[in-house]
């Protein structure tokens, strides 16, 4: 039996995204058979589980990558149904995949307006052409308000770092009315001090009231950032507890089923206290 969310303290902040035991298939495969997770307002949530455990799958359903089989999906309290990604942006909800889906040869102010640029006006508009430099100013200003260090917008992509091109993707999922951001894998494959940024970067959406969930396979990032953490096992949600009540050997132990929910943590204090 799974618990999604452990009791809400008094006065926690509403849910503004919840899932509700929705289901994926691919042919035969059962890439996600219950999938329960919950994003209050403000927080920074993790998602973590094994190799095959669904959390990917999760993610992309609710960027409307994937459509589930069944279940339901609420953003604000209401059901919705994705068609597309584009249609999960205009809701407020911003994707940032694994593989980044920038263009290295666009400098960074082209590539945080992608698939939003802004055209000259008319009549150049009629033919395509796109103002560069109201692009870069806005970008700076973006860049400047999220503390990302990447010297110009003017620097093409292909010679920035992994972090600093994390930081360019993720100013681009906040910079057009995003309020729910999904992050898959935000610090693989990069060194410490870029992961240092890149969690500061994540802690400061939150700061500034976005709701952040993460899939991620590095604990150590996982305890630094979260508040909260769902843990995901052959496709069923397992649990969610509360980062600062529980410790990575409960988390890894949920993950390859060591540990069953019924001594994790708040169950566990409740035995403790009646003994």
């Amino acid at each position: 039996m799974t618990s999604p969310d452990p009791q809400p303290e008094a006065g926690a902040a509403p849910i503004v995204l919840e899932t509700r035991a929705v289901t994926k298939h691919f042919g035969g495969v059962a890439a996600l058979s219950h999938g329960d997770f919950q994003l209050r307002e403000g927080e920074v949530h993790a998602i973590v589980g094994d190799n095959g455990a669904g959390k990917s799958t999760l993610l992309k359903i609710i960027a409307g990558a994937h459509r589930p089989d069944n279940g339901e999906l609420l953003i604000n309290g209401q059901p919705v149904t994705l068609a597309n990604p584009r249609a999960a942006q205009e809701l407020g909800v911003a994707t940032v995949f694994q593989d980044l889906g920038l263009i290295d040869h666009l400098d960074a102010a082209a590539n945080l307006f992608l698939g939003r640029e802004i055209h000259r006006r008319a009549p150049l508009s009629w033919l395509g052409v796109l103002d560069k430099k109201e692009m870069r100013k806005r970008a700076a200003r973006e860049v400047v308000r999220l503390k990302v260090n990447i010297g110009s917008v003017s620097q093409m992509l292909g010679g920035m770092s992994g972090g600093q091109r994390q930081a360019i993707a993720v100013a681009r999922a906040a910079a057009f009315g995003t309020r729910i951001i999904l992050m898959d894998e935000p610090t693989a494959a990069l060194g410490v001090r870029e992961t240092a940024a890149v969690c500061d970067l994540i802690r400061q959406l939150s700061d500034e009231g976005m709701s952040v969930a993460i899939v991620s396979h590095s604990m150590p990032d996982v305890f630094a950032v979260s508040e909260r953490i769902t843990v995901l096992r052959h496709g069923r949600t397992v649990k969610t507890v509360r980062t600062a009540e529980c410790s990575t050997e409960e988390i890894v132990g949920m993950m390859t089923g060591a540990f069953e929910s019924s001594i994790l943590p708040e169950n566990r204090r409740q035995a403790t206290e009646r003994a």
